[in-house]
């Protein structure tokens, strides 16, 4: 089997590759690859000539898109490029996949929905986006299901990693700067670590025969447990964080509403996931916060050392 994922530098790409090993013969690529990552194609993912010319070329069998726009409040202001990475790409890929008989892996964002119900977001819950960058993420969303390739999308929430721009890196960096930290207590939602969410990649793809033509594709949500607010995030790094040896006191928290920190984009106060369908049909039990944070801040104060 022949694999390309995109994005492959990126928080989830550097997790998906490993992640992927044994599953057949896997490229990576990205618009931007760091010179110590040997082995990565660079490509610019918004031009699509030759983003179908390189498909044409390796003939994946298997396309995993983890390439996206994720700068949520700088996407008010370049809408094209969210739209042109988060939607126009992932029609490109799911064209391909349809005329090439390719399955299609594309993930998407809680952000799709309002924030504004009381129970968590269960696949087929109408849609609506506060910002451009969920408008994107959907519409992305829109086209690869309109293409009528095989294909899972895969929603997932708040994204972090031990590498990469992410909540979990900014709060360790500033807790070395700050003895004490103001932590938004006012949006709830599910921490999501991306080896988790490689991982779980992984067995989507083992559990599909390739010959399957009416296999269970459309929209999943998977998303680590434990629901919290941005300061419950924050409380549970730091409380792993000294546990690992990682730091020696953690700093003082203060929770605060949102309002203290104007943002461009607006954000959904309630974005949490119904996660029921994955585990009904693939027997995929999510990973838990707690131990997620654990493993990771171990893993990064054994680097330190």
């Amino acid at each position: 089997m022949r694999i390309l994922v995109t994005g492959a530098s990126g928080q989830l790409g550097c997790e998906l590759l490993p992640s992927l090993e044994g599953l057949g013969d896997i490229t990576g690529v990205d618009r931007e690859v760091p010179d110590e990552a040997g082995g990565l194609l660079r490509q610019d993912l918004g031009d699509f000539a030759a983003v179908e010319s390189l498909l044409d070329t390796i003939r994946p069998d298997v396309i995993i898109n983890a390439a996206a726009y994720t700068a949520v409040d700088r996407a008010e202001d370049e809408p094209d490029t969210a739209f042109r990475i988060n939607a126009d790409l992932p029609g490109c890929l799911a064209g391909w996949s349809k005329r090439n008989d390719a399955l299609l892996l594309h993930y998407s964002t809680d952000y799709v929905f309002p924030g504004d119900g009381g129970r968590p977001y269960r696949e087929d819950d109408p849609t609506g986006p506060l910002n451009v960058y969920g408008d994107s993420k959907l519409a992305g969303e829109v086209a690869v299901a309109a293409s009528g390739c095989h294909h899972f999308v895969l929603r997932t929430s708040w994204v972090w990693s031990g590498q990469g721009n992410n909540f979990l890196l900014t709060m360790l960096r500033l807790a070395a700067e700050r003895p004490s930290l103001n932590i938004v207590d006012d949006q709830v939602g599910c921490p999501t670590w991306a080896r988790n969410l490689a991982h779980v990649s992984r067995r989507l793809l083992e559990q599909i025969p390739r010959s399957s033509k009416d296999g269970p594709w459309g929209v999943y949500h998977y998303c680590d447990t434990g629901v919290v607010s941005w300061f419950g995030f924050a409380r549970a790094i730091f409380g792993a964080a000294v546990e690992a040896g990682f730091m020696d006191q953690a700093p003082a928290l203060s929770p605060v509403d949102s309002s203290e920190f104007p943002q461009k984009a607006k954000r959904p106060a309630y974005s949490v996931l119904d996660t029921s369908r994955i585990r009904d049909r693939f027997d995929i039990e999510p990973a838990s916060l707690e131990e997620s944070l654990s493993r990771c801040l171990q893993e990064l104060s054994n680097e330190r050392k």
